[in-house]
Formats: structure tokens, sequence, C-alpha cells
């Protein structure tokens, strides 16, 4: 059974929370002690069930109402296994949804039926766009409150549209539904008639599972250096990580880079057991033949691999800090494992939001999309972002305090190469 990862997103208010209640409620995927505590609530609260405390846990969430932190669910259907993440849809924690959105293969994008398209529907759907999601629900969500009118939802699909053919956006689906009451969430609705496309649910059981973005370029980078030097272990030396990307075989030549020193792989570990192969996304221990210099956040390669190794590179900026950036400052690049010291060299441009156009800035401000490029103090070992969604990601770090400043999509690795990459055209059902 394979694993569908999605996020919904969109606008505070919108229903994101409830309509995950809702799909958790209706395919029977609540614990009974939480169903009891649903039923206690709906004696004391006139006969309805607030779904959205199925996700929201925080405290200040359920006073407020609203989703700060991003939360996880799982179920399971016959057809397919889920993750879920409910992001938050106010401006302030857009972070929050960066973060949810980096994994994931589906983006249900939520559309309060009265409001319409609005500037954060078109903001978290830029976002998803840039983090490689490759398949897009727009939910129209609360029809029940419009009178399950078709004409407020094709002009809500045509908004939407338009924004899909800005982006390229390859697959998106339009649903009519109400979160609330559960049509065409799990269940097909009588209300929606004139809406012969499928549910919710049914579409996510339909949509092609995620494969690995380049299975032909392993990746592997060094989490842990394990050495015991027990009585037992004198001469251990393992490498503990994750496969980012590809397989690895046990009697691969490899080259560990940045050194560009080689060796082989003399054996794999999963769960201490030795395999003869380990794919992603595995954690696994690499024992190497010859004792070369490895160490934490180096990346172990194939020969034939061609990683980029670069001290400059292009990148697309997410800004998530109070104080904005401007071009000279210097910050720390987190890839994963490796940490190294860091300079914003120029700001090249900002995103409008309204647009998707282009244009100049020399700053960048709370929730700004930018491009910049870098430069590192040692090397990194990346790949474009559309290449390689796992290797193609980092963050932006404050050296004194330590916070995230941004969610950074390398871009190019070739500093004098700088153009907008242009994905297939969209395609677009209801």
């Amino acid at each position: 059974m394979d694993l569908l990862r999605f996020i919904t997103c969109g606008s505070v208010d919108d229903g994101k929370s409830t309509l995950i209640g809702r799909l958790l409620y209706d395919s029977d995927s609540v614990s009974l002690d939480v169903l009891a505590t649903l039923e206690k609530r709906r004696a004391t609260a006139g006969g309805t069930v607030d779904l959205a405390l199925l996700t929201d846990g925080l405290k200040a969430e359920r006073e407020q109402g609203i989703t700060i932190d991003v939360a996880h669910k799982y179920f399971t259907t016959p057809r397919r296994k889920f993750i879920i993440t409910d992001a938050p849809g106010h401006v302030q924690y857009t972070r929050n949804m960066v973060t949810g959105a980096s994994n994931a293969d589906l983006a249900i994008v939520l559309v309060d039926a009265r409001q319409g398209v609005i500037e954060q529907t078109r903001r978290h759907t830029l976002l998803a766009s840039l983090l490689g999601i490759q398949h897009f629900v727009l939910a129209v969500n609360k029809m029940d409150l419009v009178g399950h009118e078709e004409v407020i939802f094709r002009n809500i699909v045509a908004d939407y549209q338009a924004i899909a053919g800005q982006l390229r956006l390859p697959n998106v689906v339009a649903i009519p539904l109400s979160a609330l009451n559960g049509d065409n969430v799990v269940r097909r609705s009588d209300f929606l008639p004139w809406y012969q496309g499928p549910g919710l649910l049914e579409h996510l059981e339909s949509v092609p599972a995620a494969t690995d973005a380049n299975p032909n370029e392993p990746r592997f980078q060094v989490q842990y250096v394990i050495r015991p030097q027990t009585e037992e272990l004198p001469d251990y030396r393992g490498y503990a990580g994750r496969i980012q990307s590809g397989t690895y075989q046990a009697g691969d030549r490899v080259r560990i880079w940045p050194s560009g020193l080689e060796t082989v792989i003399e054996a794999i570990e999963v769960n201490q057991q030795e395999v003869a192969a380990a794919s992603a996304p595995q954690g696994v221990v690499l024992r190497l033949r010859e004792d070369v210099d490895v160490s934490r956040g180096d990346t172990i390669v194939p020969t034939a691999a061609h990683p980029a190794v670069v001290r400059e590179l292009e990148a697309t900026l997410c800004w998530m800090d109070e104080r904005p950036l401007r071009a000279g400052r210097k910050l720390l690049v987190q890839h994963h494992a490796a940490t190294v010291k860091a300079a914003v060299t120029t700001i090249l441009q900002k995103t409008n939001i309204e647009t998707f156009e282009s244009q100049g800035t020399d700053e960048a401000k709370l929730n700004d999309i930018v491009r910049v490029r870098l430069k590192t103090a040692l090397p990194l070992v990346v790949d474009e972002y559309h290449q390689n969604r796992v290797t193609g990601a980092f963050i932006l770090v404050d050296e004194q305090t330590g916070a995230t400043l941004a969610a950074g999509l390398v871009a190019a690795t070739d500093p004098e190469y700088f153009t907008d990459e242009v994905p297939a055209e969209a395609a677009f059902s209801i």
C-alpha cells in the first residue's frame, strides 16, 4: 500500500482543520476515546461536532479557533495510506506553512465560497508551487452557505484557473464541498447534482504516488560518525545518515565531497544488520574500505554521480524574519547536517504576490519571496531544487540567535546563470 502526503492550505477560517476532521471522522479514522470526547462536546454544544478539535491541539488554537502550529494526522483507507499536514492560514504563520509543504506530494487549497480567491490563496499556491508540489486540489468550501450555487463555484474556478496558468501548475482538480456537512468530502453530495467530478477522498486515492525525483543521482549526507572504540569494536567506523535519493550498494566506488577523496563502500547496515543495498529514504550506516577523512555534513556519492560542489549559488528565499534582509548580510546556511557561514551578495528580485511578476528590490521583508545570490565560506554539495527536492533545500540561520531566517531553494549552481524555470503547461480539471 503506497503513501500520499498532502497539505491543506489557504486563508484563515477557510475551514482547513474542519476539512481534515471531516476526512478522519467520516473515514472511521478517529480513535474510540477521541470519539467519546467529541460526543460529550456535542451534547453541550447543541448537537454539533467541532471537527476542528481533531487537529487543533494547542490550547491557544482551541480558544481562538485558528490553527497556529503545523499538525500532522495519519489515516488509512483500503486503497492508500495518508499523512495530512494542517497548515495555519494566518500570514504571520507563513513559515509554518512552508515547513508543512516541504514534504507534501499534493496541496489542497481551500477557498471560502463567500470570499473567493484572496491574497493568502495566491501566496500559499505560489509557495506550494515553488516547493515542487505537482498536484493541487482547489477545494471550494462552505458551498452550503451560498446555496450550493454552481455559478459561484464556476466564478471561483475561473479566478483560480488564471493563477494556475500564471504558475504553470501541472495538475489541478476543482471540487465544490462543505467540510462542515461532509458534502463531497468522503461521500458524494445530493446538494450538488450539477457537479459530476470525483469527491475529495476519491480523488486523493487516485492521485499517482510520488516517486524518487532523481533515482539516478544517489545522495547521502553524513549525519553522525560512529566510532565506539570498545574492546568488541576497536576499529569500527561507520557513517550514519539517511539516503536522500537513489540507491547504494555494497561494493560501490564512491567519492567523498567536498574533499573529493575516493573509496569503496565496504558494507551497508540497516538496523544493525548488513544488507546488500539500500534506497531513499532509508536510514543507514555506511562503512568504507579505507579510513578516509569523513566528517558530519560531508556527502558520499558514487563516482558516476555529479552533485554541484559550490561556494556561490542562486536561491529562492521565503523570508521569515521581522528584520528585513539586505545585501551584504552575513548568516549561516544549514543544509541538512552541514552548516557553513555565508553572505547574501545580491538581492536579484522579488515576486509580486498579486501578479506573480518579478520586480527589482533592495530588501526582503517578512513573508517576501525573493531571488538572491549567496556566497559561502566553505563548499556546499547541493542540487538544483527542481532536480532534487531534498538536496536542493536549505534554511538560513541567524549567527547570534540561532533563529531561522528563511527557507531556501537552490535555483542555480552556476553563478553566471540566471533564468526562470518554466514547467510544463498547466492541466486544470473540474
